[in-house]
């Protein structure tokens, strides 16, 4: 891994649609942009900060979330996430992350990602099937 400083970020952007409203994805019966939709592009924030610093076959995999979902945004507004690195200890990376539509913070929080080796990752976890 490249060196990875503190303060780094990333967005992610997505569209309050369908597929990603409450009523669309079992959170709810609403057409509001769902909590898991939010939680998803924060996440998708903090994985395009890091993007630049992996290497070979490493990735990153979401360990912790602690998030608040504010307000509701409707069906057809944009939502941007933002993720910014507040802590780097060791392969575990720290993020505060918040969420925004076009009339302001809709999410915020924080949110642990470790870096591990793809193949390794995935061949242990492919091991539970045995």
């Amino acid at each position: 891994m490249k060196e990875v400083k503190e303060g780094i970020r990333g967005t992610a952007s997505a569209k309050a649609e369908k597929g990603n409203l409450a009523s669309s994805m079992g959170s709810g019966c609403l057409d509001v942009f769902a909590t898991p939709a939010m939680i998803a592009l924060m996440e998708n924030a903090a994985c395009n900060a890091l993007a630049d610093c992996l290497e070979g076959d490493e990735t990153t995999v979401g360990t912790a979330l602690d998030v608040q979902h504010l307000s509701a945004t409707p069906e057809g507004m944009e939502v941007t996430a933002e993720a910014v690195l507040t802590e780097v200890n060791g392969r575990e990376f720290t993020f505060e992350v918040t969420a925004s539509d076009g009339a302001g913070l809709i999410g915020k929080g924080t949110h642990k990602r470790f870096l591990v080796y793809g193949g390794r990752f995935l061949e242990k976890t492919k091991a539970k099937l045995k």
